[in-house]
């Protein structure tokens, strides 16, 4: 039982190495910056705003934002489904495979289709989206309230891991690309979607060997309805404390998730950096930010989950604040290091946190809200940092607005009573 237990714990964590290699290539690192090599100088000319030239920078938010708007409108039904007939291994699955897929198109769009990129790619982050619902909605199946903080550092550890080294290998290829047999730096980035694809799809393979099938709950069957996508709502709004903390999520996370989804292509634009050296500082960002995710799961023993991830809030206003005034690539190393310390503990802790609080017998629907909040905050962020930069004309602007999201969402947090909403969930169970 207890090999049974270290086999499905082993599986669940080697997804987040899988997954992770999109994180690092497609979203954050390789991606945006090719994508910015795509779209013209002079911006990009859409037909349905034919007056109006979009940046780079700003076309590359609206695909983020677009991508993770689908999602979260079908969250939470996903997550009843999986919950109602026990499928969260088989949706993990196909999504799984839809994003890997999807991924792997990226390989063969030529010069200056940047509209079938950020096709390809609205596609693949929603399917990488929709396949952390079921994953995510695993950690309260497999420990126990005690040691969910640690399983989830582990798994941030492991994808730190496994998405830094998917990136040294991308990075590697890009920059010795004539040594590799690539006539050019744009195909030997393309080759590494491929590479990423494929990683992706390959370890995870331990995950649907390993992970234990879930059983049906007695969920009522719903559809797509918006009156049963209401009932979803006034259901989670039984939990209070989950809600609070729903909000602020959505509120820090948000700020987050922009920070890592935009400073690839505001090193580019706003700093002039080259790619060798963002490429360089993510790979650094993905190696420190294993221990630190360990740090945190151990810190959060002694100062509690709460008030660990409140301190992470408080270092990333300051990097928000650092990020409006730096103008070389050593002070953009110096905040990709404060970065990697605090991002795998928070991100970590807010999810075994959030864990803590569900009733188990419908975690995949609760993580469905989860998998809302979370993409939600991808849509206003990257939307908010869009819109600034068109009106202002300046992402040094756009880089300073995003620390309000984590004053608001640290506010929020003070507001949640987690033993309270531990013994509501349970009562609820």
């Amino acid at each position: 039982m207890k090999n049974q237990t270290s086999k499905a714990h082993f599986g669940w964590c080697m997804y987040d190495w899988a997954n992770s290699a999109f994180a690092t290539v497609i979203l954050a690192a390789v991606l945006p910056v090719y994508f910015v090599s795509l779209v013209p100088v002079d911006g990009a000319r859409l037909f349905f705003a034919p007056g109006h030239s979009f940046a780079a920078t700003s076309l590359w938010g609206y695909s983020v934002a677009i991508s993770m708007l689908l999602i979260a409108l079908i969250a939470p039904a996903l997550g009843a489904l999986a919950d109602r007939r026990g499928w969260h291994k088989g949706l993990l699955l196909v999504f799984c495979t839809a994003g890997c897929c999807a991924t792997a198109l990226l390989a063969l769009p030529g010069d200056n289709n940047y509209l079938l990129v950020a096709g390809l790619f609205i596609l693949a982050n929603f399917s990488f989206a929709g396949s952390n619902i079921f994953y995510n909605a695993y950690l309260p199946h497999l420990v126990a309230l005690e040691h969910a903080d640690r399983l989830s550092a582990r798994g941030y550890a492991y994808g730190y891991i496994g998405g830094g080294l998917m990136l040294a290998l991308a990075f590697g290829l890009i920059l010795k690309h004539d040594l590799f047999g690539f006539a050019s730096v744009a195909a030997a980035t393309r080759f590494g979607f491929l590479l990423t694809a494929l990683w992706w799809f390959a370890f995870a393979l331990p995950t649907f060997i390993f992970l234990p099938a879930t059983a049906k709950s007695n969920q009522p069957v719903q559809t797509l309805a918006l009156a049963n996508y209401l009932a979803r709502f006034r259901k989670l709004l039984r939990y209070r404390d989950l809600c609070l903390f729903l909000l602020a999520f959505l509120c820090y996370n948000d700020g987050i998730q922009t920070l890592i989804s935009v400073s690839a292509v505001y090193a580019r634009e706003e700093l002039q950096l080259g790619q060798a050296t963002i490429i360089g500082c993510f790979l650094m960002i993905q190696f420190m930010a294993m221990p630190g995710a360990i740090l945190f799961g151990r810190l959060s023993t002694r100062l509690g989950t709460l008030p660990s991830i409140i301190l992470s809030l408080v270092i990333f206003l300051a990097v928000c604040c650092y990020a409006y005034v730096m103008k070389s690539a050593v002070e953009f190393w110096i905040l990709g290091a404060v970065i990697a310390l605090v991002l795998g503990g928070s991100q970590a802790l807010s999810r075994s946190l959030y864990a803590s609080m569900v009733p188990l017998p419908q975690a995949a629907e609760f993580f469905g809200f989860f998998t809302i909040s979370s993409r939600f905050a991808a849509i206003f962020g990257p939307l908010l940092f869009a819109l600034i930069t068109d009106l202002s004309g300046s992402s040094r602007d756009s880089i300073l607005a995003l620390g309000i999201f984590f004053i608001i969402g640290g506010l929020l947090l003070l507001k949640v009573n987690v033993a309270r909403g531990r013994a509501l969930a349970l009562n609820r169970d």
